[in-house]
């Protein structure tokens, strides 16, 4: 098995507002679309790595609890978390050391979700 992950979800209330968070902290732009009819998505970017999607609909619940996924922070997270509050997400936890393996730090999305991203540095 090369990756224990090869997809994931993040599931989002309101689309266009969580595609605005997402495309503010990263500087990215995120495009909305329907693989599945009623399941709107915004693909999150996976050049080299494990994909992954914002996703509307029924089933999917925003949470705090539960399964906890760590974006990629780029070379240095502190840019993108510190983005975080003003695009109205909550930082939950700084940017803290993991030792070798890097840095983390948690935030909230505006749409309940607790987020980690990593980063090497």
């Amino acid at each position: 098995m090369a990756s224990a992950i090869n997809w994931f979800e993040i599931p989002v209330n309101d689309m266009d507002r969580a595609v605005n968070f997402y495309n503010d902290i990263f500087g990215i732009s995120l495009d909305v679309f329907e693989m599945t009819p009623g399941f709107p998505m915004a693909m999150l970017p996976a050049e080299d790595g494990t994909g992954g999607a914002l996703i509307h609909g029924e089933g999917y619940v925003p949470s705090m609890e539960g399964s906890l996924v760590y974006l990629n922070g780029g070379d240095d997270l502190t840019a993108v978390i510190s983005r975080v509050e003003a695009a109205n997400g909550t930082i939950i936890m700084p940017k803290m050391s993991i030792g070798e393996n890097g840095f983390v730090a948690l935030f909230a999305d505006t749409e309940g979700n607790k987020v980690g991203l990593h980063s090497p540095s």
